[in-house]
């Protein structure tokens, strides 16, 4: 039987390898995968991300970013849009995570972007997930 929720399945390991201080994580990989772990990276939640072939649909290694005490610093994930529930917000709407300190992943007609490079663009989309 398929996965109905791949990016749910992507942000589950990512809270339970960095739960349990694994120092990387493997998902199975797709682009919509890859394009959040380098907005992640690029927002300083993680370490790196590999590509690695495996002759069928590959995998992500995520290398998961901790401080000197082993803390990650990813302090939660949190699914918003699901298959079940999609959620779409217009630019005016766009939520804060914790007032500014976490961020919000839309899925825009741009491609997926952070919360605050929509609010520059002003555009909206569709809340992929909060990460903070």
């Amino acid at each position: 039987m398929g996965m109905t929720d791949p990016i749910a399945d992507y942000l589950t390991r990512l809270r339970n390898g960095s739960n349990a201080r694994h120092k990387f994580v493997d998902v199975p990989a797709s682009r919509m995968k890859a394009e959040v772990s380098k907005i992640l990276l690029d927002a300083g939640y993680i370490k790196g991300v590999k590509y690695i072939d495996d002759d069928k649909q590959g995998f992500l290694r995520i290398y998961v970013k901790y401080d000197k005490e082993m803390h990650s610093a990813i302090n939660g994930l949190k699914r918003i849009s699901k298959p079940s529930l999609r959620v779409y917000v217009p630019a005016n709407s766009i939520p804060r995570v914790l007032g500014g300190y976490g961020m919000a992943i839309l899925s825009t007609s741009q491609g997926l972007l952070p919360d605050s490079e929509c609010r520059k663009r002003k555009i909206g989309g569709e809340v992929v997930c909060e990460v903070w």
